[in-house]
This record gives structure tokens, C-alpha cells and sequence, in this order.
């Protein structure tokens, strides 16, 4: 029941469109494979050529995860957080100073974690929790209150692949929890889908939608796309350093270490910011469990109303929203982060829109009237444009002749009666109306027709 709550909570926040409208599990005959070729997600353009063949790296040659460089705290900025997340408890007291532990405390700690990925101590891996326990802990308090938005959306996607769930952590390292994290490399969401990639599992990456910021969607994607990499490798450390920085350099790794399957022995030929992934990876395991006794106290989340969607199948905009529905245009932002405008392409294919559950039966009882709502501003694209003519026509250089003299056959020319048309064959009098920028009652009484009755060839009055 509990978990069942989690899940109506999460949804409020991010929902796009019901779970089990949101994604499609593949059989075991799934179609999509990852091949040594398909790039990664996160900063895959780090190569192979940070770390010459043969050389090793020292600490020197870490690179953080860009994750944990971004400027955390300019989450509380993004609505969702400012709505649903107040100050820690006061009975919590960070002192803003983590405890000195021994290496066999920190040892017993990451084997106590209920884990299936193995989660070893060295002194990497130390650094990493220093991190995170130490310069970052402000960062740990503020995720710690997000998990419990996104938490139960991980845990439910890997389920449904049958994947080990400590690998809801990943988001942590790649975007801190931010569903609108986009990196240098162009990896976006909580997840960091690359285009490539993201399209390969069925998610829509266009200027108008871009799924990779949808929680529930990436995160199905992540899922079948991890159950993948891990039928290619067999071993987690290597499933987590691959979709860092892709198949083919976690390859290039294995070979360089004379074909031995093992993070830690093939770590000195990863790129630089791989070295650090999965060492990063096991500090956010520590930190998100083990926070209480670094004096690490979690933001609070507040129970948001519930919320519902509605399927849009005309274009609609956001301020119709707002307006008809008297929801905050940033409300409704945040509830569809998948929209990277102000536009919901509903002409394009049918779009989910998640409102709070009041707003959406007024946008029901609305009927029309939401679309046609200030749309002449707010839906400016134009579907039909008509080509503008030359008003005077350029002097005829070379060639005399008729043509020459009267236009080319079905172009206006002018006379001294006015502008006139020659008609084309299979030409209606709206045809002509609509080329020269006229009407059919124009054009009859300049040229005293009734009805429809025009021949091929005939000259015609327009002006």
C-alpha cells in the first residue's frame, strides 16, 4: 500500500501519461540489440585517446561524473522541488561537518548493502563518498527529499526488466535528479538519453517533444537499454562503465587489458571521466543509505494533490491551459516536462497532458472553447499560404513576341482596361479568384459572367 502511494505521489510530479500506456516490454525476441558501434549516454564523446595505450592512469586522471559538478542547489529553483520541498526536520541537525570513519567501518557499510552489483572499498571509491558525505552533502539533502518523486519509478521499471534495483542510483550520478538535465554532450533527462540512442528504445526526440526529460518513458527506456548491455557483457561494473561511455571503449579496455572481464583491471585504459563512474556510482549507494550518520539531514516532501490526463489530438498551447483551466502555466510545465515548448503538437499524433485532477474536468467541460481560445495569437503557424505576384511586371529584355508582349499563358498581364488573366485549362473561376487575390463575385461582375461559364484560353478581367 505503501509503495502504491509512492507511485500516485511520483505521478502528480511527472506522469506524462498512464504507466501502462507509457510503455511497451519487449519479449526475449526483441529486435533492438546494442552492437559495439552504439554510442553511449552521458559524455560519450571522451575517447579513447585521453589515456594513450599502455599508460596508466593515476588520481589525477579522474574525471567527476558531470553529475556531480552541476550546481545542485539551483534545483530548488524548478517548481516541483519549490512546491513539494520544505527544510529538513528540526529535530535534524546538519552540522554541515561529516564524521572521521575508519576504512574497515566504511568496508562493513558497502557489505551490509542489500545489493546484487558488487560494491568494493578502495581508495577511489573513498574519495568518491568524501565527495558526497563532504562538498556535496547540501546537494545528498536536497536528492534524498527527490527520491521520493522518482525513487518508485526507477525501482518499478527495472523490476519490470528484472534488474538489479540499485540501479536507481545511476540517475544520481548522471543528472542529480534533474529530469531537465541536459549535458555538454547533448545527453538529456534523468537519465541522459543520447538522441541516437534514446530513438533505438522507442523514445520521440523532436523539436516539439523530447521523452528523454519524461520520467516514466526514459525510464523504461534505461531499463531495456541496461538488460541489453548486460547481455553483451555479463557483469555489472561493466554494464555501468558502458553506459557511460559505450560498448565499443569498454571493448577497446577489455583488450587493452589482455581480454580480462573486470573493472578494476581494465580501469587505467577507460576514459578519464569512466574512471570515475563506477566509483561514483558505489559513493551515491553509500551516501543515499548511510547519510544519518554523516550528519546529513533530508529535505522533507509534502504530498502533492492528485492529477489525471487527457489526450489532446488538436494543437494546443499552454496559456489556453492556463487561461480555461486557471492552472499556472508553470504548473503545467512541470507536469509535462516532455514538451520542449509552449506547444502541444496534438496535429501531429495524439499527446498526453497531465493536469491536477480539478483542471482537468474543466478542460473537459470547456469542449471547444479551449481551443479556440485566443488562437489566432497563440496558434500563429500558418496552414495555408498564398504566393505573392509582382504588382508591376520587369521591362521584357531580348526576344519580342507575344509572349514577350502579354506574359507567358495563364500569368496576368495588364491592358488599358486593367489587369487581365488568361485562363488555364481545367481553371475555375475560385482558381483564378484565389492566384490573383480576388474573389468569385469580383471577377464575375468585372467580366459580366454568370455562373461558372469560362473556356480555356479565354482573357478575363482581375482587376
Amino acid at each position: 500500500m505503501k509503495k502504491k502511494l509512492l507511485l500516485f505521489l511520483t505521478a502528480y510530479l511527472v506522469m506524462a501519461a498512464p504507466m501502462t500506456a507509457q510503455v511497451n516490454l519487449d519479449d526475449d525476441d526483441d529486435d533492438t540489440e546494442v552492437t559495439d558501434d552504439d554510442e553511449a549516454d552521458g559524455d560519450d564523446d571522451e575517447s579513447d585517446t585521453d589515456l594513450p595505450d599502455g599508460n596508466e592512469a593515476d588520481d589525477g586522471d579522474i574525471a567527476l561524473p558531470e553529475g556531480m559538478v552541476s550546481e545542485m542547489d539551483s534545483l530548488i529553483l524548478d517548481w516541483n522541488k519549490r512546491q513539494y520541498l520544505t527544510q529538513p526536520d528540526g529535530d535534524c541537525q546538519d552540522t554541515g561537518v561529516s564524521p572521521e570513519f575508519t576504512k574497515e567501518e566504511y568496508i562493513h557499510r558497502l557489505q551490509r548493502l542489500p545489493n546484487v552489483i558488487e560494491m568494493p572499498y578502495n581508495d577511489v571509491v573513498r574519495k568518491f563518498i568524501d565527495q558526497y558525505t563532504g562538498r556535496l552533502r547540501r546537494s545528498v539533502s536536497i536528492m534524498l527529499g527527490t527520491t521520493n518523486f522518482y525513487t518508485p519509478i526507477f525501482e518499478e521499471a527495472l523490476e519490470a526488466y528484472q534488474l538489479p534495483l540499485e540501479l536507481k542510483f545511476l540517475p544520481v550520478i548522471e543528472s542529480a535528479l534533474n529530469p531537465t538535465a541536459v549535458s555538454r554532450a547533448g545527453a538529456a533527462g534523468l537519465w541522459q538519453f543520447m538522441i541516437t540512442t534514446a530513438k533505438q528504445y522507442g523514445l520521440e526526440v523532436t523539436s516539439l517533444i523530447d521523452e528523454r526529460r519524461d520520467p516514466i518513458k526514459s525510464s523504461y527506456a534505461a531499463a531495456h537499454y541496461l538488460r541489453d548491455l548486460y547481455a553483451i557483457f555479463g557483469d555489472w561494473t561493466l554494464v555501468i562503465a558502458s553506459y557511460n561511455c559505450g560498448p565499443a571503449n569498454v571493448r577497446k579496455a577489455i583488450s587493452r587489458a589482455g581480454g580480462v572481464k573486470d573493472y578494476w583491471q581494465i580501469y587505467p585504459y577507460l576514459p578519464r571521466e569512466t574512471r570515475g563512474y563506477v566509483p561514483a556510482f558505489i559513493a551515491a549507494n553509500y551516501a543515499m543509505t548511510y547519510y544519518c550518520d554523516h550528519g546529513i539531514c533530508p529535505v522533507r516532501a509534502i504530498l502533492p494533490a492528485g492529477t489525471d490526463t487527457i489526450h489532446v489530438t488538436r494543437n494546443l498551447h499552454i496559456d489556453q491551459v492556463r487561461a480555461i483551466c486557471n492552472v499556472p502555466a508553470e504548473q503545467v510545465r512541470a507536469l509535462n516536462p516532455q514538451y520542449r515548448t509552449d506547444l502541444i503538437p496534438g496535429d501531429a499524433h495524439a499527446c498526453t497532458l497531465r493536469l491536477p485532477a480539478t483542471a482537468v474536468s474543466a478542460f473537459i467541460e470547456s469542449g471547444d472553447s479551449i481551443y479556440r481560445y485566443h488562437a489566432d495569437e497563440l496558434l500563429t503557424t500558418r496552414r495555408e499560404i498564398e504566393v505573392a505576384e509582382a504588382q508591376f511586371k520587369q521591362p521584357t529584355k531580348g526576344r519580342r513576341g507575344r509572349n514577350a508582349r502579354s506574359g507567358r499563358r495563364g500569368h496576368s498581364s495588364r491592358n488599358a482596361g486593367g489587369r487581365t488573366a488568361t485562363v488555364r485549362r481545367g481553371d475555375t473561376l475560385g482558381a483564378i479568384a484565389r492566384r490573383n487575390g480576388t474573389t468569385v463575385a469580383k471577377l464575375r461582375r468585372l467580366n459580366g459572367i454568370r455562373g461558372n461559364n469560362i473556356r480555356a484560353g479565354q482573357k478575363i478581367r482581375v482587376r
